[in-house]
């Protein structure tokens, strides 16, 4: 008897220990929806974690990348995830602002601060936890970063801006809050998918576009079709997107599949910085070589938008509590950071070659 026993706790011992590696070692295949027809939101944002979580896994999870439109409205992908057509999602988390503008305390928005300060806030301050946590009690999505621009460029036009006169009446494609500020400016906001931005600036449809970074918007070539460039991108001075996973295909994983997933995503995410920050450095030279004419917004416009963002949060912040939560917590944030200048920059004499 006690040898049977001692045989039988054996054999549920082993059985036991042998549950987490089965699980760890279970195959997975996800489709992604996404927002991008193509361009460095594609290529190192949702086909690089992919690629990442195919290695990181040794060909155990799969992950099959859609273009924007594929599996729903591009514009709609947390929908789309969240009602299981895809069970995976790449966006942009603003997209989803008419339900809760919180969103784009997330995404990034006229207030927000610049993509290094981003990244600290998100990775070591607490913004990933809170963003999980408010993904899954408002959206019923996972969610967590993957991709983060720095500042875009204000506008690809087919005019001249650079004052708050300029601004009054100009046809321009955006998104998100953006859509509300702009309005306070004078402009004439209006809002599309990626794919359909192009062609409208083409026609003339609309005066002026803006989507990405210096680098990112080569691609879809607006330089082409509007002379001007406006920099800098006041509207948007980061702009971190994210990951969104299904709920019941996420509690599939293991724990240790979980781990990775997030793993691949935060380096995918810091990749991205990194690419486009020096492919940015490269871009304006690219852009005047090309014929286009670079423009300085006006300090007016850059000083007015940041007043205009601050006030639109505060006004946010009235009315609902997770606004709130979250903007204080990046305010706190921005009080750490306000002296970093004076110990992270150092002075030099300009040379000839700077």
């Amino acid at each position: 008897m006690i040898r049977i026993k001692a045989l039988t706790m054996a054999a549920a011992v082993a059985a036991f220990l042998a549950l987490p590696a089965l699980a760890q070692d279970a195959k997975h295949s996800f489709k992604m929806a996404t927002g991008w027809p193509g361009g460095p939101l594609m290529d190192i944002g949702a086909k690089a974690f992919a690629e990442r979580v195919d290695q990181m896994s040794d060909g155990r999870i799969k992950i099959q990348v859609f273009p924007g439109g594929a599996l729903g409205n591009a514009l709609k992908v947390t929908e789309t995830v969240k009602n299981g057509v895809a069970e995976m999602g790449h966006t942009w988390m603003g997209y989803d602002w008419g339900r809760d503008t919180t969103t784009v305390l997330f995404g990034g928005y006229a207030g927000s601060f610049d993509s290094e300060r981003m990244l600290h806030w998100l990775y070591e301050a607490g913004g990933v936890d809170l963003q999980r946590q408010y993904r899954d009690e408002v959206f019923g999505v996972v969610s967590m970063p993957l991709f983060i621009r720095t500042a875009e460029v204000f506008l690809h036009s087919r005019k001249p801006v650079r004052t708050l006169e300029d601004m009054k009446g100009l046809k321009l494609r955006t998104a998100g809050s953006w859509l509300d500020m702009a309005k306070d400016l004078g402009a004439a906001p209006v809002t599309t998918a990626g794919g359909d931005v192009f062609p409208m600036l083409e026609r003339g449809a609309i005066d002026a576009t803006e989507w990405g970074t210096l680098w990112e918007d080569i691609s879809p070539g607006f330089h082409k079709v509007a002379k001007y460039l406006i920099i800098p991108g006041v509207h948007q001075p980061v702009a971190p997107f994210d990951l969104v996973i299904n709920k019941d295909a996420w509690a599939k994983l293991s724990d240790k599949d979980k781990k990775l997933i997030e793993t691949a995503a935060r380096l995918t995410t810091f990749d991205s910085w990194l690419r486009i920050g020096e492919e940015d450095a490269k871009a304006l030279d690219f852009y005047r070589k090309a014929g286009n004419e670079v423009i300085e917004l006006a300090p007016e416009v850059q000083y007015r938008t940041r007043e205009i963002a601050d006030a639109w949060a505060d006004k946010q912040a009235q009315t609902n509590p997770w606004f709130a939560k979250v903007l204080a917590s990046q305010r706190d944030f921005e009080k750490r950071w306000a002296n970093a200048t004076q110990y992270r920059n150092v002075k030099v004499r300009a040379t000839a070659t700077q």
